[in-house]
């Protein structure tokens, strides 16, 4: 397989920051009279404003605050917990190797533009991709593959020159649905059944290297 092009989604899959995620919906939840027993009562992957209406309506939770304010609540409470967040472990070395080789970079993430902006700051990946799509330039987010039909876009890369990085089964698909090859990156065993329709499943970059995706 020639690879022109790597897509990676952010939270969760370059960053190790489920935990984080959780807790800022868990605690928005609480704020709303909500008994949350999951470490993670959100959907991964289809972006923030995205999950209130599925969160109201499973927790019958009655308030007048809009999914974008609700949403702002949760970036907020995230952003607070941005010091603990970590890269995920052979990141570095696996985008060092890419970009070595000439591999265009991108970055397509259900999140909200001044968020990532944040997150790369502080996490020091500025000027790592060659190009960033955020949830503000989609009408729909994933799992629908516009954000990755217009990544592809931006790169002028066809989409069997290109490989997309996801932890979210609702990215999966969406690559898939865009026609491209997906790697799925779990955190346990029952967070890899959810992500079985990726065409490879690893626990971490240090998995994973260029001659291993060329003979996806």
């Amino acid at each position: 397989m020639a690879i022109k092009a790597i897509i990676f989604d952010l939270n969760g899959t370059i960053l190790s920051d489920e935990d984080e995620y959780g807790i800022a919906f868990k605690k928005v939840l609480e704020s709303l009279g909500a008994k949350v027993k999951e470490n993670y009562p959100q959907t991964t992957g289809i972006g923030v404003e995205e999950n209130w209406p599925i969160l109201i309506k499973k927790y019958n939770i009655k308030t007048e605050k809009t999914s974008q304010e609700l949403a702002l609540e949760t970036q907020n409470e995230y952003l607070k917990l941005l010091p603990r967040i970590t890269i995920r472990k052979g990141f570095i070395d696996f985008i060092s190797e890419v970009k070595e080789n000439g591999i265009i970079t991108a970055l397509a993430t259900s999140n909200s533009w001044i968020v990532t902006d944040k997150i790369l700051e502080k996490s020091d990946l500025r000027n790592t991709f060659d190009f960033i799509t955020t949830c503000e330039e989609v009408s729909f987010n994933k799992p629908d593959p516009q954000i990755y039909d217009i990544t592809l876009g931006k790169m002028e890369i066809q989409p069997h020159e290109c490989l997309v990085f996801e932890d979210s089964k609702s990215g999966v698909d969406a690559a898939q649905k865009a026609g491209i090859k997906v790697i799925g990156i779990a955190r346990d065993n029952d967070h890899a059944n959810e992500l079985s329709g990726a065409n490879k499943i690893i626990y971490g970059f240090a998995e994973i290297d260029l001659d291993i995706l060329y003979n996806l």
